[in-house]
């Protein structure tokens, strides 16, 4: 590790060394353009004078920062950059689409379950109610996103589990149940891919994610949705309109 140096010229702390690598790196990438290869780690180890367990921390953040993506098998390459999200309660349709990208999801799962004691008190129904859990996997030009999981009161969306495919869920609520959304509370965390996580969105298990939770609303105030997603971290950040909540 290097030593970093103080105003008063005393030793304040020391640079791993794999940060130190990141900029060597970096100019690789820069180098090699969107979705250009790079070399393997024994290559890297040896071009830059480091062990292999450095280099792979060096790739790892790099990964997170959305700087490169690794496909199994297959090798590293130079990643296409962030889509940039404002947090607004919006379909992942019409997100996608503002981006100029072609957004796609996959129907994972559609079961009707038993509401728990907090889904109940989070949709609004008595305990033991009839609940749509559905599971998807959120796309853009073919590249996975996300994997969300849905769910919503079936007492009041009637054979929704029918309507529901590759479609914007919201514009099915809207165009069949007359049902407009109003406002929702979202949470984001950070949390790390699972084996089944890694399977479907195609990186590595450990992989920093966004985990994202809202519970949406109606016009009418009623309860509407309850959703866990998992975003993958190397290609999602959110942005958000920050108000003061007093005069200035």
């Amino acid at each position: 590790m290097a030593d970093i140096l103080g105003d008063n010229g005393r030793k304040t702390a020391r640079t791993p060394k794999h940060w130190a690598l990141k900029d060597g790196l970096v100019s690789l990438v820069a180098d090699a353009g969107p979705g250009g290869p790079l070399p393997g780690e024994r290559a890297l180890a040896e071009r830059f004078g480091v062990s292999r367990t450095t280099v792979r921390k060096a790739l790892t953040e790099l990964m997170a920062e959305g700087r490169l993506t690794r496909v199994h098998g297959s090798g590293t390459f130079a990643g296409a950059g962030k889509v940039t999200q404002r947090l607004q309660l919006s379909s992942y349709t019409e997100d996608m689409r503002s981006h100029g990208l072609n957004p796609t999801s996959a129907l994972l799962e559609a079961t009707v379950e038993i509401a728990e004691p907090d889904v109940a008190a989070l949709l609004a129904v008595s305990e033991g109610s009839a609940v749509l859990r559905l599971r998807r996997l959120r796309s853009a030009d073919g590249e996975p996103m996300a994997i969300e999981t849905s769910r919503l009161p079936l007492s009041r969306f009637p054979g929704l589990e029918e309507r529901v495919g590759d479609t914007s869920l919201y514009g099915v609520l809207w165009e069949h149940y007359g049902v407009q959304l109003g406002h929702a509370e979202e949470t984001i965390e950070t949390a790390l891919a699972t084996p089944a996580d890694a399977a479907l969105l195609g990186n590595e298990v450990g992989a920093v994610m966004l985990r994202l939770s809202r519970h949406s609303f109606d016009t009418d105030n009623r309860p509407v949705e309850w959703v866990r997603s998992v975003y993958r971290g190397d290609r999602y950040k959110f942005v958000a309109t920050l108000v003061s909540p007093r005069p200035q």
